[in-house]
């Protein structure tokens, strides 16, 4: 299904290259489907993928009566005062995602939600990846150019079903004075993979999310990978948390987190609840200048069957690495530049290339700020 309002058409120049930064690809180039918001308005959508289709909240819940089994199931909506302020909106904006059994896309599809006139801007996603199924998903949030101020919150539900892949990569763009508030959790049944990745390279005042996945099947596995970066006047609470709640399931969190003067605390929690699970947290911080980062991995074990580990690490960039790169011929610009960029180099198991691309393409673009 497409609606076109020409509000897309109609973007400026900055706010196409906000854009790009976040993902989204207007030419719709190694996309098999798009989606896209502008404030409350949803101006696009559409799916060329077999099998699997991209809804507006609002018209699949009056198109399928059974969705309403799935909202706010892995979300609740009485969680906090967020979630309670979408649940109430007469009119939900979002998008319904369902890859049918067996379907499979080989590009990702996209979702892009901009923030452009309004102070708040309300979302609710649900994706359902039935059994067998495979997505792979990349969603891009950005502030318009001349938006100054403004919230954005976010309700993302994830459905993964019996041997199906869900991959997420989300990647934001805001400005200094905006406040993010996602809020979003998956079920993973029996054989069921869930990579979530989440970027965030740009200026922005605060982002709280604190993202779960809930494996209730047989031997699912569950990846929640972040890379972000403090600036001057922002605070990051960000982190994951895994429930391993069936036999053989899996999970592992991890986050590469970089301050130029800004606040990231970073948590972890992974609930080894269930025989022959195994959870592991890795936090490493890098201080580029006075900054603060906190790292709060928490390890619950409930039962002698579970195996769980983590590990944190904050510094700064030690001196003599460096001097070494220099006496190779780089200067210390140079140097610093390619510790850092090795520091970000996250290859995450399992992601496409097409999505390790953008996620590479968004750390270099935010070097060049360094």
């Amino acid at each position: 299904m497409t609606k076109d309002s020409g509000e897309i058409e109609s973007l400026s120049e900055e706010d196409r290259e906000r854009l790009a930064l976040t993902g989204l690809d207007l030419e719709m180039t190694n996309r098999c489907g798009s989606f896209f918001q502008i404030d409350q308005d949803v101006v696009h959508t559409s799916c060329a993928a077999e099998g699997i289709e991209v809804i507006p909240i609002a018209a699949a819940l009056e198109k399928y009566d059974w969705l309403a089994d799935y909202a706010w199931k892995a979300v609740p909506r009485d969680k906090d005062k967020y979630t309670k302020y979408v649940a109430r909106q007469e009119q939900p904006a979002g998008v319904v995602i369902i890859a049918r059994k067996g379907s499979r896309s080989i590009m990702p599809l996209q979702a892009c939600l901009l923030l452009q006139r309004g102070r708040v801007q309300h979302v609710h996603n649900i994706i359902i990846a039935e059994e067998g199924a495979e997505i792979h998903l990349i969603s891009g949030c950005a502030s318009a150019t001349h938006t100054e101020r403004g919230s954005h919150l976010g309700v993302s539900e994830f459905y993964v079903g019996k041997n199906a892949k869900v991959t997420s990569t989300m990647i934001h763009s805001w400005s200094r004075h905006i406040n993010v508030f996602p809020r979003s959790a998956a079920i993973i049944e029996e054989g069921g993979i869930f990579l979530s990745n989440y970027v965030c390279m740009q200026p922005v005042h605060r982002i709280q999310m604190y993202p779960a996945a809930h494996l209730v099947g047989k031997d699912g596995i569950a990846r929640f990978s972040s890379i972000v970066m403090g600036m001057p006047g922002s605070h990051l609470d960000i982190g994951s948390r895994a429930v391993l709640a069936a036999e053989g399931t899996s999970a592992e969190l991890v986050t590469r987190a970089i301050t130029t003067g800004g606040t990231i605390v970073s948590r972890g929690h992974v609930i080894g609840a269930k025989n022959g699970t195994r959870g592991h947290i890795e936090c490493r911080g890098l201080i580029l200048k006075d900054g603060t980062i906190h790292a709060i991995p928490e390890i619950e074990g409930q039962l002698t069957g579970t195996e769980l580990s983590h590990e944190a690490a904050v510094g700064k960039i030690a001196r003599h690495e460096i001097e070494y790169l220099m006496s190779r011929g780089l200067d210390e610009e140079e140097a610093t530049a390619t510790i850092i960029r090795g520091f970000l180099d996250v290859k995450i198991s399992g992601l496409p290339a097409v999505l390790q691309k953008q996620i590479d393409e968004a750390i270099d673009k935010a070097e060049s700020g360094f």
